[in-house]
């Protein structure tokens, strides 16, 4: 079984420095342009581990990821329009 996972949202003001950030967990994006980075770690150790990350000296903040809590099931009460204009 997989373990349950968390995103964070990494400030940087240091890319190169930010490829460090490996070691903590998976690193899924990094923004040149921007300079954050976005990474995923293990549920169970993330606030220890985000307090760790915080430390690093080209860290400017840290966010946790509210994807995983936003609903993505979608219902609609409106009946469905598309047999009435077709052709």
């Amino acid at each position: 079984m997989l373990p349950e996972r968390t995103g964070y949202i990494i400030w940087v003001s240091d890319l190169k420095a930010a490829r460090t950030l490996e070691k903590y967990g998976t690193v899924h994006y990094m923004s040149r342009k921007m300079h954050y980075v976005v990474m995923y770690m293990n549920a169970d150790r993330a606030e220890d581990t985000a307090r760790n990350i915080g430390r690093l000296p080209f860290v400017r903040k840290v966010e946790r990821s509210y994807r995983n809590e936003i609903k993505t099931e979608y219902t609609s009460d409106v009946p469905d329009k598309t047999r009435f204009y077709s052709i």
